[in-house]
């Protein structure tokens, strides 16, 4: 089931099922309350909403899929994988919205991943595409400047859609692509595969949950990104098109924050 976001009603943000014209809203929740209340009663995800939502499929634009209670970043390591809180919903952004350049820095860049929505006690509900940005240089300059290069305004974009863990099946066959196109002219291009985080992900999850209850809404960037030379650091006006076919593109235009 592919699930996200829509504004409907007023403009207020409702969850609904998403196919790929058009969407039934799920009235009176957002994602993270649906999430929520599928936990609370102990059905999955995709029945809640299928339970939910109107029969009467509405035309909508896909908004941030959900505003995440928290998110966690994850690379590899020697002996286990580090995580680290990337932020919240405040920096997060959804399809079509400003991604931002840190104003300090000289090598800001996309980050093309897969983001992991996560139910209670780290289970996985589903997918959707992650642009993990973050000033490269600053990290650079000492470790602990990590969370000034990761966590500024506008430094997580999230979207089209979340789909459900049932739906995509091996995660190892999601393929993920990053384009960042600047002028009308293409300056980076780039894929990689679901295995380079997949066969890892059972390890990070188990490690990010110890003593640290994440709560259920939660996502969790896989680490798998797409790596970006210093030639094609985002300038302002630049346009990164993220895509898996499972689940759909992402795109976002940078601009300096």
């Amino acid at each position: 089931m592919r699930l996200g976001q829509i504004k409907w009603h007023g403009g207020a943000i409702t969850a609904a099922i998403f196919n790929h014209t058009s969407a039934r809203p799920i009235p009176d929740y957002t994602l993270c309350e649906l999430i929520s209340r599928a936990e609370k009663l102990g059905a999955s995800l995709a029945e809640v909403a299928e339970e939910f939502s109107i029969p009467k499929p509405v035309a909508a634009e896909p908004l941030i899929p959900l505003q995440p209670r928290e998110v966690w970043a994850a690379a590899p390591g020697d002996r286990r994988p580090r995580v680290y809180l990337k932020g919240t919903a405040r920096v997060c952004v959804g399809p079509g919205q400003t991604i931002g350049i840190h104003p300090d820095s000289q090598f800001t860049a996309p980050g093309a991943e897969i983001g992991v929505v996560l139910g209670a006690r780290g289970r996985v509900l589903g997918y959707t595409l992650a642009n993990d940005i973050s000033a490269w240089d600053t990290e650079g300059e000492d470790p602990l400047y990590l969370g000034q290069s990761k966590t500024f305004s506008a430094s997580c974009a999230l979207g089209p859609v979340m789909v459900t863990a049932d739906e995509i099946g091996d995660p190892a066959e999601l393929s993920i692509s990053c384009t960042i196109t600047r002028d009308g002219a293409t300056i980076f291009s780039g894929e990689i595969c679901g295995g380079q985080f997949a066969d890892r992900l059972a390890d990070t999850i188990q490690f990010l949950m110890r003593a640290n209850p994440v709560p259920p809404g939660s996502v969790l960037l896989t680490g798998a990104g797409l790596a970006v030379g210093e030639k094609t650091a985002l300038e302002a006006g630049d346009s990164v098109t993220i895509r898996a076919e499972q689940i759909g593109e992402l795109t976002n235009r940078a601009a300096m924050v």
